[in-house]
C-alpha cells in the first residue's frame, strides 16, 4: 500500500504534496489546478481550486495500480469535508486504526474531526474512483468568520467538539447530476471561476439539505432503486441525451436497460424531476436550440432532425422553454 500525506487543505499545498508523492504535471490558470498523471503507479487527473469564504475543492479521476492510504492531518485547522463518489468506492476512517466506513458509487459523505484525530482515505487498486471533496473552512474566530461557514461549523463540528462527525448519505442522482455540470464548465477566467464557485455551492447545499432530510426522517425516493438500477438510468439518460432523435419509446428504452417501466420512470423522477417523454423532449428541444446557432438548417429542417412530427408542438413547447418562438430566437441570432 501506498501512502500520501497530505499536511494542510489549503489547495496550492495540496497539489504539491500529491504531485510529490505521484509524480505528474501540475498546470495553474486562473486559481484552478490541475495535475495529470500518467505513470506505472497511476493514471487520471486531480483537480481543484479555492473560492470565497474558505471554500476550496479537490476532486480525483483516478486508477491506482496498487491500494492508497491518503492522510488529511489536520495540523492547525478543523475543516468540514463533504465527499461524493461519483464512480468506483472508497474507505474513509478516523486515523490509521479507525473504524473503516464504505462509501460507494452516488453516495455523499459528511466528514468532520477533531483537532487531533486525522481523516484517511482508502483507494482501492485498479478501480477507477471518481470522488468530488468539498472543503469547508472552519479554523477563523467565530466573530470574523462568513455566515455559510459558521453555519457548516455549528451544523457538522462545533457541536461535536469531543468527538468525531462521520455522516453517510443515501444514493443520490441529483448530485451526480450536478457534478457534471461542474465539470462540463467550457469557460475561462474569470467567467469560468464564477460559473465553478455557483455550481460547487450548489452542490454544497444539496449535500447539507440532504443530511438535513435524513435527519428528518424525510422519505428517500433513492431507497427504491438499488445501485445497478441506478447506473442503467444514468447510461440510458446519457443515451437519450446523446442521441435524442431516436425514436425512443418506453418499451424498447426497458428492453435495452432490463428495467421495468415503472422502475424507469421512477429513475428518471428522481434525477431529472421528469417523466422519460418529457426528459426526451427536453433533449431534443435543447438539441434544436443547439442547431439554431451552430447550423444553417432552416426551422422545418431541424424539427425534423430532432425527432418532431408536429412543427406547431415543436414551437409550443420551444416557446414554453425559451419564452420565445423558433422564429423569433433565429432571427435574434442573426441581428
Amino acid at each position: 500500500m501506498k501512502i500520501v500525506t497530505i499536511h494542510t487543505e489549503q489547495i496550492q499545498t495540496v497539489f504539491e504534496e500529491l504531485n510529490n508523492n505521484l509524480d505528474g504535471t501540475i498546470t495553474f490558470d486562473f486559481d484552478e489546478y490541475a495535475l495529470e498523471i500518467n505513470n506505472s503507479f497511476a493514471k487520471g487527473t486531480i483537480t481543484g481550486a479555492s473560492f470565497n469564504d474558505n471554500i476550496s475543492y479537490v476532486q480525483f479521476d483516478m486508477t491506482f495500480s496498487t491500494a492508497v492510504r491518503m492522510d488529511f492531518l489536520n495540523v492547525v485547522s478543523t475543516p468540514v469535508y463533504f465527499a461524493y463518489c461519483s464512480k468506483g468506492g472508497l474507505s474513509h476512517s478516523f486515523g490509521i486504526n479507525g473504524e473503516e466506513r464504505k462509501f460507494q458509487t452516488f453516495q455523499t459523505a459528511i466528514l468532520a474531526s477533531n483537532q487531533n484525530q486525522d481523516n484517511v482515505l482508502f483507494f482501492e487498486k485498479d478501480v477507477n474512483t471518481k470522488l468530488t471533496l468539498i472543503i469547508v473552512g472552519t479554523e477563523t474566530e467565530s466573530h470574523l468568520m462568513p455566515s455559510l461557514n459558521q453555519k457548516v461549523k455549528e451544523t457538522f463540528f462545533e457541536n461535536n467538539a469531543l468527538q468525531n462527525f462521520f455522516y453517510m448519505g443515501s444514493y443520490n442522482l441529483k448530485i451526480a447530476e450536478k457534478i457534471e455540470q461542474l465539470n462540463a464548465v467550457t469557460q475561462t477566467g474569470i467567467v469560468r471561476n464564477l460559473l465553478k464557485e455557483g455550481i460547487l455551492k450548489i452542490i454544497l447545499a444539496m449535500e447539507i439539505q440532504q443530511h438535513s432530510d435524513d435527519l428528518n426522517a424525510f422519505p428517500k425516493d433513492a431507497n427504491c432503486l438499488t445501485l445497478k438500477e441506478m447506473e442503467e438510468i444514468k447510461e440510458l439518460s446519457e443515451f437519450i441525451k446523446s442521441s435524442p432523435e431516436e425514436p425512443f419509446t418506453i418499451k424498447s428504452l426497458s428492453k435495452k436497460s432490463g428495467l421495468s417501466p415503472n422502475k424507469l420512470q421512477e429513475g428518471f423522477k428522481m434525477i431529472h424531476d421528469r417523466t422519460v417523454n418529457d426528459y426526451i423532449t427536453h433533449m431534443r428541444v435543447l438539441k434544436a436550440e443547439i442547431l439554431m446557432r451552430t447550423s444553417d438548417l432552416n426551422i422545418s429542417e431541424i424539427v425534423y432532425c430532432i425527432g418532431f412530427t408536429s412543427r406547431s408542438y415543436f414551437s409550443k413547447i420551444f416557446k414554453q422553454k425559451f419564452n420565445c418562438s423558433p422564429k423569433e430566437y433565429k432571427f435574434n441570432l442573426s441581428c
